[in-house]
């Protein structure tokens, strides 16, 4: 079964392009339509642990990375821009005060909803104005904490991941401009005709997911037991699974309910 997650290379200026998947921003594309992560083409070894271990740095993206959420900047920009009807915008946001109370709900439901303003349209289109969105309105809202950690990360010799809901074309955008090595984020479909649709490939990346695909990528890219999720980045409830799960975890702006996870766990508390 096909997951949602994305998996993206960095090519060299003189490479033979991306093919098919040329349709993401310029310099990435698909290593397989089934692979997972993104390369960025190091060009060197990743340093090891004591006990021989690659060692990941994990970072959600959404208010961690960046000021804000991609996914509501985005509505808010297909709103006033007119590309979704009122009554989509109603349901969507009838979903955002539910989610603000914390009950269940369904994560693909409204990111289908979003992706009617893209329906029938081809991909290449699609995730050009994607692209060109993440440049307009989220590229200056990302945190220099975040860079200045994933740099940091990058240059001691670990590897470093982004693991969001998010849309992949606005992530494959991020990845151009910061040091982000690989990336994990929701993707829609496409149908047979290179065309949108409004269905997400398998499961959202939110919540325990996050730690569910990085987990996949990590054994595909490195081996089972040859890596070590050694830090983990974040900002919201919903990303206590990812943080448990590592070595060390980061508080990054939190909200109020993982302010009190963090104090009880010991986690250290970032305001970026």
């Amino acid at each position: 079964m096909p997951i949602a997650s994305s998996a993206y290379v960095r090519i060299p200026e003189d490479g033979c392009g991306c093919g098919s998947d040329a349709s993401l921003p310029e310099g990435i594309c698909r290593i397989t339509p089934a692979a997972l992560g993104a390369d960025r083409l190091l060009g060197r070894p990743f340093a090891l642990s004591d006990e021989g271990k690659v060692q990941v740095a994990a970072f959600d993206f959404d208010g961690t990375c960046i000021r804000g959420n991609s996914p509501v900047l985005l509505v808010r920009h297909l709103a006033r821009t007119r590309r979704l009807s009122p009554s989509v915008l109603a349901r969507i946001m009838g979903w955002g005060a539910a989610y603000k109370l914390r009950l269940p709900q369904n994560e693909a439901w409204v990111r289908g909803l979003v992706f009617r303003a893209f329906v029938g349209r081809p991909a290449c289109e699609v995730n050009r104005f994607l692209h060109d969105f993440y440049d307009r309105f989220i590229d200056g809202r990302f945190r220099p904490g975040a860079d200045e950690a994933m740099a940091a990360h990058e240059a001691a010799g670990h590897a470093v991941v982004c693991v969001s809901a998010t849309f992949e074309p606005i992530i494959a955008a991020a990845m151009q401009r910061h040091p982000i090595q690989y990336a994990i984020a929701t993707r829609m479909k496409v149908d047979f005709q290179g065309n949108y649709t409004n269905e997400v490939e398998g499961t959202p990346i939110e919540g325990p997911e996050k730690v569910v695909v990085l987990t996949r990528l990590c054994d595909e890219l490195f081996g089972p037991g040859k890596w070590e999720l050694a830090w983990a980045y974040g900002d919201h409830h919903s990303d206590r699974a990812l943080l448990s799960a590592a070595r060390e975890a980061f508080a990054v702006t939190p909200d109020r309910p993982l302010t009190r996870t963090a104090n009880a766990e010991g986690y250290e508390i970032l305001e970026w």
